[in-house]
């Protein structure tokens, strides 16, 4: 069994923005195969793709907390470490271009850093979605929660259905058919 999880913060204070493009992507992966969120036995949403044998998930906690949810979710499906797939926002990648990794640092990343403090290891997968280091007098954090600007959405929205494309890949192929795909630039990223 495969275990998607796009990470973000819960709220309506917190949707459609730059630090919630991990659950823009599994929300898009649960609305193009018709998952239905429900209550997971641990702290997360998750959507069964049963005809895959994967499960897609957001995690309940806030982003600096993530790890317990996913480390919950491994442990009570009895997922291997490599069959987890983590979909996260990167303010050090150009927006829209997608980076993914069989393993790795947190690279500054919170909700990374979460998930590699709880499991113990960087050994996991995880595709880094470019949002843009943006000038924000307020830094990386303002940056990061706030929403994309007009100019920017038609890139995002398409970023994110790429994003979809790879967490489907994963799922069906592994990391590194997704890292053969969609660490090119030429192509678009």
């Amino acid at each position: 069994m495969k275990l998607v999880v796009g990470l973000g913060n819960l709220g309506r204070k917190y949707a459609g923005t730059r630090h919630n493009v991990g659950f823009a992507v599994v929300d898009l992966v649960a609305e193009r195969h018709r998952l239905e969120w429900e209550s997971s036995p641990t702290e997360g949403l998750q959507a069964r793709w049963r005809a895959q044998s994967a499960i897609v998930a957001k995690p309940l906690t806030f982003m600096n907390l993530s790890g317990i949810a996913i480390g919950e979710l491994l442990r009570f499906y009895k997922i291997d470490l490599p069959d987890l797939f983590v979909i996260v926002d990167d303010i050090y990648l150009e927006l829209g271009r997608l980076r993914a990794r069989p393993s790795g640092s947190a690279g500054g990343h919170n909700g990374l850093k979460s998930i590699i403090s709880a499991l113990g290891t960087e050994e996991f997968a995880r595709l880094r979605v470019g949002v843009g280091r943006g000038d924000r007098p307020g830094g990386f954090a303002d940056h990061v929660l706030a929403r994309f600007e007009p100019e920017e959405r038609d890139e995002i929205v398409e970023a994110t259905g790429r994003a979809a494309d790879a967490a489907e890949l994963f799922v069906t192929e592994g990391i590194v058919p997704v890292m053969n795909r969609f660490n090119r630039k030429e192509d678009g990223e």
